[in-house]
């Protein structure tokens, strides 16, 4: 039998474990699993683009297990009653094929995302941060306000975003959360004296949604929205700044869907996983721009996967599917069909 969790079981798992709890915990098994790095057999995302949006698969694996997501990114979907992001994944072990776990992933990967902003934040940003700047106030929004909580202890943000009822939903979840809230008036007056920014917008096109003149020496950005051909959320020059320091997941995805896809082949980044593993630097000094161009990538799946199949294995949330054809006999496959007459 395979474990299957869905969105009720992961739902009410979290809420009630603490969503702030679970994203600290998997931040460290992200952590966990980028500090191995090099274990693991990794691919760009296998995506299939259409005027609308994009559908996508995203595999990784390392020599016991086999994870994957299948994800959709549609931004016009929340104004025909869709969501703009639905996913599920798969974990199989690799000695034979059997997949152990089918679990929903759309909220799973609002948790990951998550989680890896917080690693990527508690890696490079300053320890004394105190205050987010939050550029986009869609679904991921609260789950990004809990990471750099749970990351830096930060309490107090500002936000924007070009959706009045977007910024005021977020804002009564925030609350509700403990968090200072302050909506700001543009892009630029949400990041104005803050030390973290997150942006996280859903619109599939070459945006610029901050400026050169927003970022401030020593801030530290989640650039998490730009993340497929043609997409972006930066000016250009940001990254181009002495101060700047460019980091990434995997290299080659990064180069065709994030921010640096309009830089030079040649333009100097750091992969995030190597700066865990101690083999490079990570924030040079305290005025230092740190940037975390991030598009998702397949191990953070793989996981969030993982994660789930652990902690929540004992829970009364997870069932049992009956989804692999398993005769006695491994060659008579047929005996399944013969044993209903």
């Amino acid at each position: 039998m395979t474990a299957f969790v869905g969105v009720e079981g992961v739902s009410k798992w979290v809420a009630e474990k603490g969503a702030e709890k679970v994203i600290g915990e998997l931040t460290d098994y992200l952590a966990d699993d980028y500090v191995r790095w090099e274990e693991f057999d990794k691919k760009p995302r296998v995506a299939s683009h259409s005027e609308v949006g994009v559908i996508e698969l995203m595999p990784a694996a390392d020599s016991k297990l086999y994870g994957f997501k299948y994800v959709n990114g549609h931004p016009a979907n929340p104004a025909r009653g869709f969501q703009t992001v639905t996913a599920f994944g798969a974990l199989a072990e690799v000695h034979n094929g059997y997949p152990i776990l089918i679990a929903e992933m759309t909220l799973l990967t609002a948790l990951r995302t998550a989680a890896t902003s917080a690693l990527a934040a508690r890696t490079l940003a300053r320890k004394d941060s105190k205050k987010l700047g939050m550029i986009g106030s869609g679904c991921q929004s609260p789950f990004q306000a809990l990471a750099m909580r749970s990351a830096l202890g930060i309490n107090d943000l500002s936000v924007w975003d070009v959706d009045a009822k977007a910024m005021e939903t977020f804002a009564a979840h925030a609350k509700s959360l403990g968090f200072n809230v302050r909506i700001a008036t543009s892009a630029a007056d949400a990041v104005d004296g803050v030390d973290v920014v997150t942006t996280c917008t859903a619109d599939k096109a070459l945006a610029t949604v901050l400026h050169d003149c927003d970022i401030a020496k020593g801030m530290h950005l989640n650039a998490i929205g730009g993340d497929c051909p043609g997409k972006t959320e930066l000016e250009t020059s940001i990254l181009h700044r002495p101060e700047s320091q460019v980091f990434v997941e995997f290299e080659p995805q990064t180069r065709i869907e994030g921010e640096i896809q309009h830089c030079s082949p040649d333009f100097p980044v750091t992969e995030l996983w190597t700066v865990l593993a101690g083999q490079a630097e990570g924030r040079r000094d305290s005025e230092a721009i740190t940037i975390f161009d991030s598009v998702g990538f397949g191990i953070e799946d793989f996981t969030v996967l993982r994660y789930i199949h652990e902690k929540m294995a004992d829970s009364a949330y997870m069932e049992e599917i009956d989804i692999i054809a398993d005769p006695e006999n491994p060659k008579d496959l047929y005996s399944l069909i013969a044993a209903q007459g």
